[in-house]
């Protein structure tokens, strides 16, 4: 069994035996989880939700939608989904016809590209 520990924002430790392996982000996703949570934030004001409403209409705790709003890398990505769209900010393109044209292209991209991706082999230099 692995039991998960929250170190901090930014980490996130493993235990296994007595081995600990901290999971650091990128500084780039640590401030896109930051300005989505602030977008989420925006959202619920704007409707002038507060965050126990926002909580009851995803079916999630207060402490979730706070995780959520502050940026916490912990947080499930389909609630943060969720509460993304039921306040109204815009996930990838703005309209669902855009957004299933991209799908579209993304699904043709990957139906041409191998099923199963290899390390590189490395190349053997034998010729003596």
């Amino acid at each position: 069994m692995t039991d998960i520990k929250i170190t901090s924002l930014s980490n996130l430790t493993k235990e296994t035996g007595n081995m600990t392996h901290p999971r650091r982000y990128s500084t780039l996703a640590l401030e896109a989880a930051r300005l989505l949570g602030q977008e989420i934030k925006l959202g619920r004001k704007r409707r002038r939700w507060s965050q126990s409403e926002l909580a009851t209409r995803a079916g999630l705790s207060r402490s979730t939608v706070q995780k959520i709003e502050r940026g916490d890398m912990t947080s499930a990505l389909g609630v943060v989904f969720e509460a993304a769209s039921l306040v109204g900010v815009a996930l990838f393109d703005a309209d669902r016809s855009s957004l299933a044209r991209r799908a579209r292209f993304v699904d043709d991209t990957l139906a041409l590209l191998p099923k199963h991706t290899h390390k590189q082999r490395e190349v053997v230099y034998d010729d003596f």
